[in-house]
């Protein structure tokens, strides 16, 4: 698998070919002619509207078949912004594309330099020449976002919040945090959350369509289950619903018949109660099917707060600060943190969730002190603790503390340094990186 810098080109094989840009972004394609024009809005692939002839988005991943395409076009521009509004592109990790053939067959990867204030990214396109289709990396920087960006390629485009008139049309929505209550879930649940003190949340139609698809497969296969019979994990769901997430929780219930009952579940015991609680959360999604071969009524409820730059950075000073007081319990000098550590320790997190894997040694051999080199850092004794599924600082560093291997390297006195990465959208959920180095 090759490497490709901007401008770089591919020759593409014949068949359909897939992009993916694992991460806390939107993945969105215009299809266009020579020109640079779509034909009208149909050609502006985005997560209101997923598929086009010959292209179809499914959460973080593009899959374009070129003979597919409607007839006149000759191009496919390749586009990510953030998947929380407002964010700079600067503020996240750099987005790296990754290519494979019809099989999955790896092809090659581009990782663009770390975007400026931009909020949108030009990605790469897929272009024809003559009888074949090639890849050119862009990493070109957009600073009129998403909707000027397409507005510019001829797509009409409303905001979410702007009202049309019936009858009248209108464009592609852009993606929006609100989704219609058609149960009735959201005074309920935020009626309970006053009473624990905690802030109301939202619903949000990425995490509606993510519950919606998990009580399915739950009905499918008539049972309850994080996991569901395809192989797919309700976490796997959320972050292909083009939702990144800094937190996330279920419900996975059967039997309520409706919203009321299935809150007045959740509240019945202690577990659940805590998760309709927390106010971790801001924003939610839920879901029943009653079709599956039992009879049985499946509920999913998620419950998420949305990646940020900041509240990454609140998190990774949270494992750190619980860290330290461990070590200051027993009697060692805390850990300074190091930003070399830091991006070693993150990029494992990701790299965890996008290679599907749960080890110290990477598919590709790489250690953690080959990462640590890798980002920079010069300290000569390195250690690494790993973990999956806890939802929270004080869960991960509990489970550390909890097991005497990874209890060893939080109380290490050579240890002088320390970097911490987390990420989310994997089969087990959150995926956590502590790097130590002395």
């Amino acid at each position: 698998m090759g490497e490709l810098v901007p401008g770089g080109n591919l020759a593409l094989p014949g068949g359909a070919v897939t992009v993916r840009v694992p991460g806390p972004f939107d993945v969105s394609a215009l299809v266009t002619d020579d020109g640079g024009r779509v034909r009208d809005d149909g050609d502006f692939v985005f997560y209101n509207q997923p598929a086009a002839p010959g292209a179809v988005l499914r959460g973080d991943t593009l899959t374009v078949d070129p003979p597919g395409l409607r007839t006149g076009a000759t191009r496919v521009t390749v586009v990510v912004s953030p998947a929380e509004p407002g964010t700079a592109l600067g503020h996240l990790p750099s987005p790296t594309l990754h290519i494979t053939d019809v099989q999955g067959r790896p092809l090659a990867r581009f990782t663009p330099a770390r975007p400026g204030p931009e909020a949108v990214l030009l990605l790469a396109e897929l272009y024809r020449r003559g009888d074949h289709w090639k890849l050119r990396a862009l990493g070109q920087g957009y600073a009129d976002g998403l909707a000027g960006l397409a507005r510019d390629f001829g797509v009409d485009v409303v905001d979410d919040t702007s009202p049309t008139t019936p009858g009248q049309g209108g464009g592609s929505p852009l993606p929006g945090d609100s989704a219609p209550d058609p149960e009735g879930f959201l005074p309920l649940v935020n009626s309970a959350r006053a009473t624990g003190g905690s802030s109301p949340i939202l619903l949000d139609a990425r995490l509606m369509s993510a519950a919606r698809a998990h009580a399915a497969a739950m009905a499918a296969s008539g049972r309850l289950g994080v996991e569901t019979r395809d192989g797919v994990s309700v976490y796997q769901r959320v972050t292909a619903s083009g939702f990144a997430y800094l937190t996330v929780g279920e419900h996975l219930v059967s039997g309520p018949r409706t919203a009321a009952e299935f809150v007045a579940y959740c509240l019945r015991t202690d577990g659940p109660r805590r998760t309709l609680h927390d106010p971790a959360f801001t924003h939610a999604g839920l879901a029943k099917v009653h079709d599956g071969p039992s009879g049985e009524t499946y509920w999913t409820a998620l419950w998420a707060r949305p990646f940020s730059p900041d509240g990454l950075a609140g998190t990774v000073a949270a494992v750190v600060e619980l860290t330290n007081r461990e070590r200051t319990r027993h009697g060692l000098t805390p850990l300074s943190a190091d930003p070399s550590l830091t991006s070693a320790a993150q990029a494992h997190s990701a790299d965890m969730v996008a290679r599907a894997f749960y080890a110290h040694t990477a598919p590709d051999g790489g250690q953690p002190w080959d990462r640590a080199a890798a980002a920079g850092s010069t300290r000569r004794s390195i250690g690494e603790n790993i973990a999956c599924g806890q939802r929270s600082p004080a869960g991960v560093v509990e489970g550390w503390m909890n097991s005497p291997g990874h209890r060893a390297n939080i109380l290490k006195p050579g240890f002088t340094h320390i970097g911490v990465g987390l990420a989310g959208g994997g089969r087990a959920g959150m995926y956590w990186t502590q790097l130590f180095g002395g």
